[in-house]
């Protein structure tokens, strides 16, 4: 059974402000990366092409954690705390519309065997 916890987490910077956000946002990727149950943690920005052309917001974290506990521990840490109350929630901080979703890669109901460890 996967346990593995795939997270997008989506920033709507203030107008002139996305090289601010997107470099604030590089700065969480090496100590997210030193967790050991971090399997990815990257920002990317969005780039134009007639091949991919759906609405988006312009910067986008994607994140895969090996559980679940292990997603929630890493929201809780002080710098990923912080770099929300002064970015996101601040009236003053630069990103103006976030939105954080999780997922899973199993279907509903999947029967996943058990394995019993010795």
């Amino acid at each position: 059974m996967s346990k593995k916890v795939y997270c997008t987490a989506q920033f709507q910077p203030k107008a002139g402000l996305e090289d601010e956000v997107f470099a604030k946002l590089q700065a969480l990727e090496p100590n997210a990366h030193r967790e050991d149950a971090c399997i990815l943690y990257t920002v990317t920005r969005h780039i134009s092409s007639p091949f991919a052309d759906g609405d988006s917001f312009p910067i986008v974290f994607h994140e895969i954690w090996a559980d679940m506990e292990s997603f929630e521990a890493h929201c809780q840490r002080e710098e990923i705390k912080a770099f929300f109350a002064e970015n996101c929630d601040a009236e003053h901080g630069p990103i103006i519309k976030w939105n954080v979703t999780i997922y899973s890669d199993e279907p509903n109901n999947f029967d996943a065997p058990i394995i019993q460890k010795s």
